[in-house]
């Protein structure tokens, strides 16, 4: 398969629809990830990566929002 066929054909959902898909449960299981890496860093009590950590979940989440307003405004 070249980078110019469409797999849609295979699994059902268009690629452009897929991709977005996926990256929204990207985004969502890795500001889950980061809780739990939050916890560990407070009860190590390491406010810098806490701090770091805090951030990535957020821009994580900002993520998914995104890409759940874009699949949402395509998928209706």
């Amino acid at each position: 398969m070249t980078a110019s066929t469409e797999s849609g054909e295979v699994t059902g959902t268009r690629d452009k629809t897929y991709n977005l898909v996926w990256y929204v449960e990207k985004c969502l299981s890795n500001a889950l990830r980061m809780d739990t890496f939050i916890a560990d860093a407070e009860r190590d009590g390491d406010h810098e990566t806490v701090e770091l950590f805090t951030k990535a979940r957020s821009d994580s989440l900002k993520g998914a929002e995104m890409g759940k307003k874009l699949l949402r405004s395509r998928l209706t």
